[in-house]
Parts: C-alpha cells; structure tokens; sequence
C-alpha cells in the first residue's frame, strides 16, 4: 500500500482525532488539561499537512501533461441543436492530455466538432514564487491539426509540431474501485489548470443500451470545458477521460462520467495508426437479465447477460451461438452484465478469434468465433401509411399486421410475420411496457406472433402481476422486453 494510500484510510482517524480533541477543548475549562488538547491538535494538523503534500504531489506529475484546447469553427445554435436552416460561427473550450512527447494529444471528439482552427495551450512552467505572474508565451501556443475521430466513443488525437513535451500514461492495468478518491483537471468555463475531487460513483455505467460505451460515474465536479481532461487517482494513474455530465441547469450536479483508460488507449493506438477506430462484431446483441425476464423464459440463473439477438449469416450464427444463451465469459474474463460484455468485445483485437463461453440450459459450452470488423450503419424508420390499426388496451398501443402492403418499409430482416407497433397511448397510468412505435413484436413469452387478433387473444389471458417477455424486433434487431402486467 503506498504512503497515500495509507493517508487516505488515516484521514479518518485524524478526523477522530480533531473530534476528540475539540470535545477535550471543552473538558479543559473545568479540568484544565489543555496540553492535550495541544498534542492532539498537532497530530491531526500533521495528518492533514501529509495528506495535502500528497496532494500536491499526484498534481504536479499529472498536471504538465494536461493541456486547454481552444477551436475556432462553425456549427448549429447552442438553443437549436436539431436545426438544418442555420449554421453559426462558433467557438469551443476544452481539455486534452499528451500521450506522446513528439505531441500527440488526446480529447473529446466534440471539443473539435466542425473545427476550422484548433490550438492547444500547453501548461506554463512551474514559477519559483507563488505570487508571480504566470503569462502565456507565444511558443506556449501551438496550432494542432485534427488526425482522427471516433463519435462512437466520442475520442480525437490531435498533433502539435513539438517535442519533449510532458506525457502522461494510459494504464490500463489499473484496477478502478468504486469509492476511491479521484481528481478531475480540465478547464472549466475556460479556467485552464482547474482541480476537482471526488469520488468514483460507479463503474462501467451504460447511459444507452444500444451504445457499446460503459463509463466511469464520479461525483468530482465537471462544467463546460472539462471534456478531454483526465480523471486521476491518488497514485496520479490516468484512469478515465473526462466526457460529459448530466445537468439540469448546465452545472456540475456530482454526476460526470469519464470514457475507461482501456478504451482510450485502445481508441489512441487505432488513430494513431489509420485515423480511424476498428472494432470487432460478431453479429449478436445481448441485454441484462432481469428477474421478471428469468422468470418469463425460464432461464437457469436471474443475472447476466443474454443473447438477444443472432444476425443471419454472421460470425456467431455460423458458430453456433443461439438466442437465449447466457454469456459467461469472453477470451476467459468474466461476463457478470452487458456493459462487461460491450467493454470485452470493444477491445478484442481485429486479427484474433474470439472465445465466448455460454450457458445453454444447465450445460455450458465454448466457441470460437471467427469476427468481423464492425461498420457503423445508420438507419431510419419510415413512416407507414394507411394501416388498419387496431387498439390492444392492455399494452396501450395501437398495432398491425406484417404484411406485403407494410412490409417494405420496414426494412426487417428476421421474419415475414409479427405484429407492428404503430403508436403508444401515454398517460401517469399507461403500463410501461419498453415498446416503441416502428417495433415488431415476434412473440409473447415462448408463442411466435403471426396476427394482430392472435396478440390480443394471448393478452387477455394474462392476469395482474404475470412476468410478460415480447420478443420484439427493433431497428433490424432482435431483443427482449420484459414487464409485468397491471
């Protein structure tokens, strides 16, 4: 355990300490002891001197490498983000941190969105004298020219015409802890050089389910222009990337998350190399395991993470893996959840095959599966005219049927039959279902759908509090959504 280390655990007891020693600040006007009160005093105050050097010290080996990114460029209105019409000149504000001393620079890929100009402000030598003036000289400017991005993980390497320049290293070997001290060091509202403290809030926090990013939740205060810095841990280790916050009136709310170490470095190594990120897909998704899901299947286990989903003709379909297994482990770690499963897959290499272990049943079984490399694909539901809708009031939504007339449109690729989800009835008593206009429900627990009329038949025979699992398809793929009735 190193020396902060052994700080962090005996802040509490200096706390204890200064406790005691202001209860017997009390007791020494009527017993008159104050040369205890002293001697506690000072060991409280040493404690928290050590603590504060320590401090400083994670700082100072971090802080070099952490540089403002200043972006010149254009983009839509800050109060109309979805607007086509208009196209503003615009400024940015960001953090970055130097991986390299020949000067390459990690950020945000929206620090640099739509960036005409991009120029990085490298951190002002240390000064002698606390008062002195800490100015910014030319050379300390440097224009830095965009290599690549990745909006997926929201990742940029930037390069800057230096050498010798202060590094920090991406350690991916670091185990994160929920509840460890962390910093954040960034520039908020353009106040280059700021530190926050905080705590880690949780790990691998999935914000979307279909996005293949699990982040590092902390309470350490991030605003506008943190984006890019590092989160660092008391051992001055890089452990995340600072990247967004959620925030009701634009401020810090103790709820940041940053991208993982492992994920920025992986992201780091493809820029660097072909200034694009490639991953590996083996044509399958997966969900949690939820109880009501284990119990509406009748799955061996209620936790984990299940296969969802089998594209035809892909890698696991042509090894073997079914929808309905259980992932146990992949290339031989463990498969506790779905963001364990998205961070395994996302870092597996291009050129390897990939060993996932399942539970099928009771029985487990292995496969080696040959991937592919992934390409992003972005689809758009189309509006369906003229339906013949019809009201299935339990699920508060209005349906039809797959056939040649809607069929077209909806782009499926796993069914000829189902029914659509055409519109959602809201409302404070609505059940909450998961279903989403644009869905094809294939099945209700285990029985396949082929007609509107066959859905309301199996929905009327549920009675309050059964475990309902749909099988629906969405955007092209499988899933499961697991509710109970009201």
């Amino acid at each position: 355990m190193t020396k902060l280390q052994w700080i962090k655990y005996g802040i509490i007891a200096g706390l204890l300490a200064a406790t005691s020693a202001l209860a017997q600040s009390t007791a020494a006007h009527t017993s008159s002891k104050a040369p205890r009160l002293v001697s506690n005093a000072g060991a409280s105050s040493d404690v928290l001197r050590a603590l504060d050097s320590s401090f400083e010290g994670v700082l100072s080996k971090v802080s070099p490498a952490v540089v403002q990114i200043m972006v010149n460029g254009y983009g839509h209105p800050e109060d109309d983000k979805h607007a086509t019409a208009q196209i503003v000149r615009q400024r940015a504000i960001g953090t970055g941190i130097i991986v390299d001393s020949d000067g390459y620079i990690i950020t945000n890929a929206h620090v640099v969105e739509g960036a005409q100009r991009v120029r990085v402000i490298l951190p002002s030598p240390p000064s002698e004298s606390s008062l002195a003036l800490q100015p910014i000289h030319a050379e300390q400017v440097l224009d830095a020219k965009v290599l690549g991005t990745h909006k997926q993980s929201d990742l940029a390497l930037l390069k800057v015409e230096a050498t010798h320049l202060p590094t920090v290293t991406l350690r991916t070997d670091v185990q994160v802890r929920q509840g460890e001290l962390v910093f954040a060091i960034g520039s908020p509202e353009g106040l280059r050089g700021t530190v926050t403290m905080g705590v880690v809030s949780s790990l691998a926090r999935q914000l979307d389910p279909d996005s293949p990013m699990a982040y590092i939740q902390t309470d350490a205060a991030l605003n506008p222009g943190n984006s890019g810095g590092p989160l660092v841990d008391i051992d001055g280790n890089v452990i995340g990337l600072n990247t967004l916050m959620l925030s009701e009136g634009g401020g810090s709310e103790g709820l940041g998350f940053a991208i993982p170490a492992a994920i920025v470095n992986f992201d780091y190594q493809n820029l660097r190399k072909s200034g694009h990120v490639q991953r590996v897909t083996i044509g399958l998704k997966t969900q949690n395991i939820t109880a009501t899901l284990a119990s509406g299947l009748g799955l061996s286990r209620s936790w984990g993470t299940i296969i969802s989903d089998i594209a035809p003709g892909g890698a696991a379909e042509a090894t073997g893996l079914q929808v309905g297994d259980i992932i146990l482990a992949i290339d031989g770690k463990p498969i506790l959840g779905r963001p364990d499963f998205i961070n395994a897959l996302y870092l597996h290499p291009t050129d390897q095959v990939l060993k996932i272990d399942v539970l099928r049943g009771i029985d487990t079984r292995s496969f080696n599966v040959a991937v592919k490399v992934y390409h992003e694909r972005i689809e758009d539901l189309a509006d369906i005219p003229d339906l013949q809708k019809s009201l299935v009031r339990r699920l508060n939504i209005f349906v039809t049927d797959v056939d040649e007339k809607v069929r077209p449109v909806l782009h499926s690729t796993h069914s000829d039959s189902g029914v659509v989800v055409v519109a959602q009835i809201s409302g404070p008593n609505a059940l909450e279902t998961g279903l989403e206009a644009g869905d094809i429900i294939l099945a209700v627990d285990r029985t396949m759908l082929q007609t509107t009329a066959q859905l309301e038949t199996l929905v009327q025979n549920l009675r309050s509090g059964d475990p309902v699992v749909l099988q629906v398809e969405r955007k092209g793929k499988l899933q499961y959504l697991a509710f109970e009735m009201e």
